[in-house]
């Protein structure tokens, strides 16, 4: 069965020619999956390589995955029979596609020789912030639960081996403009060495503070200017 999906955060599906082949193949070596291919690109055709794509049963919700080539595929087998959702893994969380995978269930003989084809469209995020990525109050030394959210980065960048990407330290507005523009590029710069510790190259990491000029939040309340203390990653490359 051959079978093609088309998505740019909603899948369109656009169904060709299916067919099952049968024949004298033996009840117990019948294929109770089916072939997948997925090509995943940007919105201009451009290949997103060492992406996850997953694919959700919705039977029992049961994960299948796979990472992106050079050329922005790969090719594996899901179960017959079932539905299933499709994501696309960030950093921490994912993009879902609106419509789902559909492989029919099979009868007797009947299995699927050829392969389902997916091709996702996909725009990845351009920055992201690392939640609980914390600081004690007024200096650049991490708190110790932050290093979970920073070694969850460092496994990103090993993955996403070709991107270059900028730590930006940003504080709230309580104290001089002057001293939150320096506390907030100690605070990226922390992060970075960090991340140079872990064999990240210097090259691929720079590290920006902008203190208490990009607000995200109404710095009026607690809960607005805890916020606004925050590192962000942007992607360069």
């Amino acid at each position: 069965m051959k079978q093609k999906i088309l998505c740019n955060l909603i899948i369109f599906l656009m169904p060709v020619m299916a067919f099952c082949q049968s024949g004298t193949v033996q009840n117990a070596s019948i294929p109770k999956d089916a072939p997948v291919n997925v090509t995943l690109t940007d919105f201009k055709n451009n290949v997103l390589n060492n992406e996850i794509v997953i694919f959700k049963s919705s039977l029992n919700g049961k994960e299948y995955q796979g990472l992106t080539d050079s050329l922005g595929k790969f090719s594996f087998r899901l179960p017959v029979g079932d539905k299933y959702e499709i994501y696309i893994l960030g950093f921490k969380d994912s993009t879902k596609n609106e419509n789902i995978l559909t492989i029919p269930p099979t009868t007797g003989n009947a299995y699927y020789k050829n392969p389902f084809v997916v091709e996702i469209q996909h725009l990845p995020a351009k920055s992201f912030i690392l939640e609980d990525c914390n600081f004690e109050t007024g200096k650049a030394d991490l708190k110790e639960d932050s290093y979970k959210v920073i070694d969850e980065l460092v496994a990103y960048l090993n993955r996403k081996d070709d991107e270059r990407i900028e730590l930006g330290g940003h504080t709230d507005n309580v104290g001089k403009p002057k001293s939150n523009q320096i506390l907030s590029e100690a605070r990226a710069n922390t992060v970075r060495n960090y991340l140079l510790s872990k064999g990240i190259d210097p090259n691929r990491v720079t590290a920006k503070g902008y203190g208490l000029t990009k607000p995200i939040a109404s710095n009026k309340t607690a809960d607005g200017r805890a916020q606004n203390r925050r590192t962000e990653v942007t992607i360069l490359q």
